[in-house]
């Protein structure tokens, strides 16, 4: 791995929730601390502030990596939060995250998902979220659990998940069994691009990837418009609405059908 002049970006909330670091042309986007790192607003805008403070640097060519403290890349959406009074809690989580999301694939460099352990729900749809998904092979797996917890799965995810998974049989099970997968089956099945033996290892590899990018020096802007359009179905979805937490009016509905 070459040297990295390392820069502290301060984006961190007053919870901590994340950090962003420059290391030479790589930024890494740290999810912290030991929890589930669950999809709140807090820790979404938080995510969010991290992309712009990265948008309004001087363009460069970069790569982003996105990765996590402790046992769980991210546990999905925080549940026990959009329970909660108003009612309109579900409706305002899931806008902050297809924000998050559109920001994401908008952005003007190559990023990568370091998957550092469990991600499940929305969080395995914020990593697939990624250009290149990489994960640790000793701990954690991949869970699409709204079959299991009785939820449905809003179409923009679904639009999603065609975009990045090739195989329809890998998809059915995904969604339709509600397969828990380690790295290595989601690496067979061509879900993510590459297992590795530990966290460290899963970033060091990121790392490297990330650079390998950024040597390439293509033009952010011309990227991101090429990611957009091979999203387009994705983003079309994001620009609307979530039929799960909301109408056609923007109306919210009933935490059970998230």
């Amino acid at each position: 791995m070459s040297k990295f002049t390392r820069e502290e970006v301060s984006v961190e909330t007053r919870e901590n929730m994340c950090t962003l670091e420059k290391r030479g042309s790589i930024y890494i986007l740290t999810l912290t601390g030991n929890d589930e790192h669950r999809l709140n607003p807090t820790l979404l805008d938080s995510l969010k502030s991290a992309l712009h403070r990265i948008r309004s640097e001087t363009p460069t060519p970069s790569a982003l990596i996105t990765t996590a403290q402790g046992k769980y890349f991210t546990n999905g959406y925080d549940i026990a939060w959009a329970a909660q009074s108003p009612k309109d809690r579900p409706q305002v989580m899931s806008s902050k995250l297809r924000s998050l999301i559109t920001d994401l694939i908008s952005l003007p460099m190559p990023t990568i998902a370091a998957v550092s352990g469990h991600s499940s729900g929305s969080g395995f749809i914020f990593a697939l979220s990624h250009d290149y998904v990489l994960m640790r092979r000793d701990r954690g797996f991949l869970y699409m659990s709204e079959l299991d917890i009785r939820m449905k799965i809003p179409v923009w995810f679904m639009a999603l998940l065609k975009c990045k998974v090739g195989s329809p049989a890998a998809c059915r099970d995904i969604v339709l069994r509600a397969a828990k997968l380690t790295a290595d089956v989601a690496v067979a099945r061509g879900i993510i691009d590459s297992a590795h033996d530990s966290a460290e290892e899963t970033v060091r590899a990121a790392v490297e990837l990330g650079e390998e990018l950024a040597s390439k020096k293509w033009d952010g802007h011309v990227y991101a418009q090429n990611r957009m359009t091979l999203f387009g179905d994705v983003l079309s979805k994001l620009d609307g609405f979530d039929e799960t937490v909301e109408d056609e009016k923007g109306r919210p509905k009933t935490l059970s059908r998230l």
